[in-house]
């Protein structure tokens, strides 16, 4: 029997090689997300899409960082979040659908305020004053909270063109944007951190202007 030992391990493991070769970026329900939904992604809400909302996200492997569906992705969630209907300072993956560590923000300490896209980001530490502040969150309508934040936070993560690692310090009401979008991330809401929370009259007034239908394909069981 040990002279077939050898030709049997080298077929499991070009087998396991080829599995790994083929394997599409992203789950199937993932990728149904990025290609179905419109450039105006459905964004969640809770409590009915905590199932997402509240789960810990993951890291984006090599292969997923590379692929087309992250450009896709990337770009639906860029317009979604500057969309009237939206009209965010940042968006995370898991309000859209998807947990996998990717946010967009608005970077209101550079020239002319652009809004950008970081991926597998993580806050590595946090410092400053801690300042208490207005926050909303498009996931949690039409409610508004005041929360404690830190003025300075070292985010470390993956540039979208480049795939270089990159850890910068952001300040103010940008390092606020960062924890309030990698909170997202880990499953928390800025209600969690809020010392109050209320209606917010206006933007009640302001949603009712738009449609929000959910997909059929985006209804989890």
């Amino acid at each position: 029997m040990k002279k077939y030992i050898l030709p049997i391990a080298a077929v499991i493991v070009a087998a396991a090689a080829l599995i790994f070769i083929c394997r599409k970026p992203f789950s199937r329900f993932e990728r149904t997300v990025i290609e179905k939904s419109d450039s105006l992604m459905y964004v969640l809400t809770m409590p009915e899409d905590s199932t997402i909302l509240r789960a810990k996200s993951r890291n984006l492997s090599r292969k997923e960082l590379r692929s087309s569906e992250l450009a896709t992705l990337l770009d639906k969630m860029l317009y979604s979040v500057q969309h009237p209907s939206q009209d965010g300072v940042g968006i995370a993956a898991p309000q859209v659908g998807l947990n996998v560590r990717v946010v967009c923000v608005r970077r209101m300490d550079k020239i002319g305020a652009p809004f950008e896209s970081y991926l597998n980001i993580k806050i590595d530490s946090l410092g400053g004053n801690v300042v208490s502040g207005p926050e909303g969150c498009l996931s949690v309508p039409p409610y508004r909270g005041f929360v404690k934040r830190y003025q300075v936070a070292r985010i470390s993560y993956v540039q979208p063109v480049t795939l270089e690692k990159v850890t910068e310090d952001v300040e103010g009401y940008t390092a606020v944007i960062f924890q309030h979008e990698c909170d997202h991330l880990d499953g928390v809401l800025y209600t969690d951190r809020a010392d109050t929370v209320f209606v917010s009259q206006a933007w009640a007034e302001e949603r009712a202007q738009f449609t929000y239908e959910k997909p059929s394909w985006l209804i989890i069981p």
